[in-house]
Formats: C-alpha cells, structure tokens, sequence
C-alpha cells in the first residue's frame, strides 16, 4: 500500500501546496466546531447558576462576551470549511489532470511488448474509471479524512474536560467501531479488485461491437451482441452488489453505536444533573450542570457522526485502493525498449542485416516467433516476402524497426545494431506502414503531416502522387482539406491505404516497409504505385509483404517464410524454380487469374 501511495504522490506535482493547506483549514474548523459546544455548556451553566439571583449588568455583558465568541468561532469555522473544500477540489481535479497525463504519456512510451500485456479496453478503464475513483477518494482523504480522526480526538479530549467519567462512553465505542469497520474494508476491497476486472471486460464488449458494427449489421448479430453486453453487464452488476452488501453492514453496526452512547449519555449524565448539589454533593457519575450535559450529547454526536461518516469514506478508499493499485501498474511498467546511453543519431543508408535472429513474444513462451534468420539486403533493393498465414512475415519486419527487439541474435539498419540507434531516428528512417491501416480524424493534410510535422503543402501532394492517391483526394469538394472521420470511416480501404503510404513516404526513409498494404487497390494501382517507387526512390529500400505474387514479381529479392523460418531466398525467377511454396502461391493465383478470364 505504501509503495502504491508513493507511486501515486508523484502525480500530485504543482498541487502541493492546496494538498497541504486543505487539511490545514480542516483542523482550524474542527477546532472552531469543537470549541463552541464549551461556550454553550458555560453560557447555560451561567444561566442556571443565575435562577434565583438578581440580574446584573455583568450578567449581560458576559452574555454578549459569549454570543461575539460563538459569532466568531462559527464565522471562522465556515470560512475554513468554504476554503478547505476549494482548495481540496483544486489539488484533486489537478491531481486527476496529471495523473491522465502520466499514464497517457506512459503508454506512449511502451513498446509493443508493454502494449501486449495490457488490453485496450483495460488501460481505457484505468484512464477513466479508475482514476475518477481515485480522484474523488484523493479529495476524501485531504478533507474529511483528516477531518474526521482530528473531529474524534477533540471531541474526546474535550469530553473528558467535562467529565472524565462518563467519557469513557466514547472511549470503548470507538475501538468496537474501528474494528468493525477494518473487517468491512477488507472484505469488500477484495471484491472490488474483480469488479474492476470485470468492468475491463464490458468495455472490451463495448469496444469490439463499435470498431466492428459493420460486421455485426452484416451477419445480423445484433442480438447475440447485446446479449453478450448484458452478460457483462449483470456480472458486473452482481460483483457491486455483492460489495455493496458488505459495505452496507456499516450503518446498521455505527447507528447501533451512536444509539448506545446516546442512551447511555443520557441515563448517566440526567442521573449526574439530578444529584449535582449546590453544596457540591455529587452522585455516583460525578459533578455535571446541564450545559455540560448538553456539551457531552453534542460532542457525543459530532464524535460519532464523523465516525459514520469516517466509514464512508474508507468504502470509497477500499473502492478506489483496487482502482489506485491498477493505475499503478500502469505507471510502475518500464518500456522494455528504451534509448541506448549513447545512441546513434545518423542512418548511413539502407542496408539491413539479420545474424542469427530469433524471437519470442514473451519470455516464458515456449516456441519461437521467429527462428536462425541469417539475411542481407543492400541499401536500394526492393525485397518482397512471401508466405502463408502466421508464416511470421510481419514479425520478421517488425524487428527492423525495433518495435520489437530480438531474444536472440542482431539486427543491423545501415550497419548499426538497431538497440544502438536513438529510437526516433531510427523509426524515422525505417518507415513503416501497418498492416492495420489507421488514420485519425482531421483533415487529409493533418493526417500526412504526421509522416512529417512542418511538411509543406506541395511536399504533400508529392508524396501523395507517388502513392497514386492525388487523383482521388482532389475528386473531393475540399480537396486536401477534406476531413477524415476517426479511424478513416468516410474513405474506402483502398484509399486509406494510398493515404498511410503517402504518409510514409513524407517522412523520406532510408528503408520503406508495407505491411500487405496494398491489399485493397486493384492490381493496375498497384503496379502504378511500384513503377513511382521504381522512378522517384530507388536509392530507399522497400521491403513489401504481399500475399499476391503480382505484387513482388519485379522485387530484386523475394523471401518466403515457413513457420517462423526462411524457406527461400532468391529472385523471382529463382523462387519459380526452385521454391516449392513460392512455386504453389504463384500456381494457383496464376490459375485463378486465367479462371477469372
């Protein structure tokens, strides 16, 4: 618990000094609230003590003397209250606000590894829920969390000025309600850690049936998705209640509590009131006028009330504790790819060099990913990679640009081990477009200026008419200010490909990677689009991963893979003659082709 506060106290940064002061000015208040029950008890004592006696003007001026005092304390205690709440919605809301902006630049520093272990869905949970949780339970804590223990011990302090005796009520009270209230915590903190679970699982439900609504609408599945979400969502449902009852015992044991003080407040202080003599003769609970009476039931309700309302907050705090140690693990994640010491800021050209590579996604799994890759492409060459499904053709490229570093062996971009480039530099060279093509929401020229920031508007178009996308960006009505809707919805899959590659192509790379990413244009566009690579960048390597044999019939290499392994080496002719799997592929598609026509 201790390391999890540490972890999180990071994230209080600026807001130090409201985190501070709020519980400052919650002690000046409870001080103020405690005092003013003293100045009651005293001005009614006075007043008993007066029945019978002639009125004087001291009696009047000790009254006014008390009634500016309890005018003052109460003022003060408000403004101390009114400050305290600002300042503790300040130092919270702020605390929330770096706490989002820590996670979120986190995750943009893992590497794909750190991405794998945590779900999309989960780490959405964890930048909303769960720090709105810890946010409120942050405000809790520098306010009422201080408030309450200091509210109790100086209502038993001062309980005991009054009446040493009968404050002892209060004195065994407490210890029963704390230990009710730590049986409560515990067993519903555990709990809350699977609900927590469970609410990453209805946000994946969430998640997979918007991203994949045509497919839904198309197979007409609608009502098994909304089955499967209610699923989630009554699971989740039964996990809250199940807490929730737990936590709901606190009521029941505290109102028991305060009803006992109270009653036995009021036995033994009326008993102490009727036999508290004017000689001094007392009973058996001692000497007690009725302002003291009156002091020990208020102090006894401020007590006991800030008790209640102590464990409130600690089921909010057991909530939110489940909620703190998942962001932590967040935050407490190192990126297993980082930037050597002394990194290598300049990419001599495009060569690229596997030794003895292999590669497994994580470190306790088995089977390798990848397995003895020996290659050599010169800086220039156009490479295309063949294979089946889950052949690892992606795998292989992704080690190019150190989105994934090798188990075993070294990878080389212009004759430097990848782990010694300056990451940026690297990735800015080895330009890579995804198998899963996303543009963002924005305009064209938003979305191509992040191959390159300060890009040019006749750089743009450039690029995109090396991709052959031009033509159909300036068939729009704003041309390339079109906007592009979140995840490329309003642009067919073709185009959002053209776009990505433009997009690569800004950032004028050594080496050139697509990812199958030319799967959805027709075989016309893209032999146009590797007749422009041919012309306009010959000195930059590309390295094309296709599953159409079309695509990488005029590569001056072809690499076929088989199970995580290289299966063949050679040129397109070569592969034709000697590749048994390179031979098949091209069979069948070629067979296909003359079946179409």
């Amino acid at each position: 618990m201790a390391g999890t506060v540490k972890t999180l106290a990071h994230s209080i940064g600026e807001y130090k000094k409201q985190t501070i002061i709020s519980p400052i000015l919650m002690i000046f208040e409870v001080a103020c609230e405690c005092t003013i029950p003293l100045f009651v008890s005293a001005l009614m004592n006075y007043l008993q003590d007066s029945i019978g006696r002639e009125w004087v003007s001291e009696d009047t001026t000790y009254i006014i003397v008390v009634l500016c005092c309890l005018v003052g304390l109460a003022i003060i205690s408000l403004l101390c209250g009114l400050f305290g709440g600002i300042t503790a919605a300040v130092a919270s809301s702020g605390f929330a606000t770096n706490l989002r902006h820590n996670i979120y630049e986190k995750i943009q520093n893992f590497s794909f590894e750190n991405i794998d272990k945590f779900q999309t869905s989960s780490l959405v949970t964890r930048l909303t829920i769960d720090i709105n949780y810890v946010q409120m339970s942050f405000s809790m804590i520098i306010r009422m969390c201080f408030r309450a223990p200091i509210m109790v011990i100086f209502a038993i302090v001062m309980a005991f000025l009054i009446s040493p005796t009968l404050s002892w009520i209060f004195v065994v009270l407490v210890p029963i309600m704390g230990v009710a209230l730590y049986f409560i915590i515990v067993s519903s903190y555990r709990i809350y850690k699977q609900v927590f679970r469970k609410y990453d699982r209805l946000n994946e439900s969430v998640e997979e049936n918007i991203k994949g609504i045509r497919v839904v609408k198309t197979y007409v599945r609608e009502d098994y998705e909304t089955n499967k979400f209610n699923d989630a969502n009554m699971d989740l449902s039964l996990g809250f209640t199940k807490a929730d009852r737990i936590v709901a015992f606190t009521n029941p044991v505290f109102t028991f509590c305060i009803f006992a003080a109270y009653i036995a407040i009021a036995v033994m202080g009326s008993y102490a009131v009727v036999y508290t003599m004017p000689d001094g003769t007392t009973g058996a609970f001692g000497a007690l006028g009725v302002g003291d009476l009156s002091a020990l039931i208020t102090y006894g309700i401020q007590m006991l009330s800030s008790l209640m309302s102590f464990s409130s907050i600690l089921a909010m705090i057991a909530m939110s504790g489940a909620s703190a140690g998942r962001i932590c693990e967040v935050l407490r994640e190192e990126p297993t790819i980082v930037n050597p010491e002394n990194p290598v800021y300049e990419v001599k050209d495009g060569s690229i060099d596997f030794h003895n590579v292999a590669f497994k996604y994580a470190k306790e799994a088995e089977k390798y990913a990848l397995w003895g890759v020996d290659l050599h492409i010169d800086s220039g060459m156009t490479v295309g990679i063949l294979g089946t499904t889950g052949s690892s053709k992606t795998t292989l490229v992704n080690l190019i640009s150190r989105l994934y570093d090798t188990t075993e062996g070294e990878v080389l971009v212009g004759g430097v081990n990848v782990k010694d480039y300056d990451l940026e530099t690297l990735r800015d060279n080895v330009s890579v477009v995804l198998q899963r093509n996303v543009l963002f929401s924005g305009t064209i020229l938003d979305n191509m200026r992040w191959g390159k920031q300060d890009a040019t508007e006749e750089e743009v178009i450039a690029a995109c008419k090396l991709a052959c996308a031009d033509d159909f960006i300036t068939s729009f009505p704003d041309g390339y200010n079109t906007y592009i809707e979140q995840g490329g919805a309003n642009v067919s899959g073709g185009q959002k490909q053209r776009l990505c590659i433009a997009r690569a192509l800004l950032k004028s790379p050594k080496v050139l990677i697509l990812d199958d990413s030319t799967s959805a244009v027709d075989t016309k566009t893209d032999a146009m689009i590797r007749e422009s690579f041919r012309q306009y960048i010959p000195s930059v390597t590309k390295i094309i991963i296709s599953q159409r044999v079309s695509s990488i019939e005029d590569a001056d290499m072809v690499i076929v893979m088989d199970n995580g392994t290289i299966n063949g080496v050679g040129t397109p002719a070569e592969m034709l003659e000697k590749n048994a799997i390179y031979q098949e592929i091209y069979t069948m598609q070629h067979n296909l082709k003359g079946d179409a026509e």
